[in-house]
């Protein structure tokens, strides 16, 4: 997923409900997200599906990760003949 361009990638929810077709075509083809505003504020964030798959598989890496680091800071390793031995 590339970067948000700020003159191109920030609609408001009235602007983008008059070209929804061409925002989604747009966000696929580029793949820089689309920030949708409501009443001058960000409402939401459009991605698209192989961007947020992106995004999603490397959230849960990043957990596996980190639940492993706990493991080992905790203790809850075993070793390799441990291993064997229960293979």
């Amino acid at each position: 997923m590339k970067q948000i361009n700020i003159s191109k990638d920030i609609i408001s929810l009235s602007d983008f409900k008059n070209k929804a077709s061409k925002m989604l075509q747009s966000v696929q083809t580029s793949h820089r997200p689309l920030v949708i505003t409501q009443n001058g504020k960000a409402a939401a964030v459009l991605v698209s599906p192989s961007d947020f798959d992106h995004l999603t598989e490397q959230v849960r890496f990043i957990d596996a990760v980190q639940k492993g680091l706990d493991d080992v800071q905790h203790g809850r390793i075993i070793s390799d003949e441990e291993l064997d031995n229960e293979v």
